[in-house]
């Protein structure tokens, strides 16, 4: 039987029973190859499939329905066999299946392991990485993003994870500032409370009012919410000592 008639067969067995065997994914992988000018042959020692094409070293592929941690450490080991190792798997389905699969195309890729899969509906295979050395491109804008939110932050607050209500960011501890200064001297000037915190941008935080902490009272003036009094409540000792400063 050739490969066109096994791939024929393969998708009646889905169409009629709706179900997928880690088998079935042979036929199609086989023929994906086969068109790139491979001989293929499933089998062959520890590897689920073998392909040769000319004098080029041969290629590896493992073959399963679905990612898994011992899928890839399957195709690290062939590694030491050849330097060309594919992992086949059925393509993932939905939103989340998406996103999974982006993940996994981006390990394969750090791994230097190809990835192909197919789709179970028509049995398109489809390429997402070939193998071969990996190295990520730097985002010099997302290192320099987190290094500042490094240093705004004061002190520890998040020492253990999150908190129990969620991550203390810099922009929260000057928040909180401002909150404990308006709760120990009322409502206040926006550049007065600005100079009392250190915190430059006082009147833009308490305008924006993201927390919803501070009500304008008059123009450039601001004071203190409910909501405000219970920030400090909840964050208060987490937010380098403001909490101190509202007692």
């Amino acid at each position: 039987m050739n490969v066109t008639q096994q791939w024929l067969d393969v998708s009646a067995h889905l169409r009629h029973e709706g179900d997928m065997k880690e088998s079935d994914l042979y036929a199609p992988i086989k023929a994906h190859f086969q068109a790139l000018g491979y001989e293929v042959k499933g089998e062959v020692g520890a590897a689920d499939v073998m392909a040769l094409r000319a004098a080029e070293p041969p290629v590896i592929i493992e073959l399963k329905l679905a990612f898994s941690l011992t899928l890839f450490h399957q195709a690290i080991d062939r590694l030491k066999l050849v330097d060309d190792v594919y992992i086949a798997v059925l393509r993932p389905e939905g939103k989340a299946g998406y996103k999974r699969l982006k993940a996994n195309i981006t390990l394969c890729r750090r791994l230097g392991i190809g990835l192909l899969t197919l789709r179970a509906r028509d049995l398109f295979v489809e390429l997402h990485c070939a193998p071969g050395p990996y190295a990520p491109r730097k985002s010099a804008k997302k290192t320099k993003r987190m290094t500042k939110a490094f240093d705004r932050l004061d002190g520890d607050p998040n020492a253990g994870g999150a908190t129990r209500h969620g991550l203390v960011t810099g922009y929260r501890q000057d928040a909180l500032k401002c909150a404990a200064y308006l709760a120990h001297a009322g409502a206040e000037k926006g550049d007065i409370v600005a100079k009392a915190t250190a915190v430059p941008s006082a009147t833009t935080l308490m305008r924006n009012n993201v927390y919803g902490w501070f009500e304008k009272v008059e123009t450039g003036v601001y004071a203190l919410t409910p909501a405000g009094a219970k920030g400090l409540a909840d964050w208060g000792d987490l937010a380098g000592g403001t909490g101190e400063i509202a007692s």
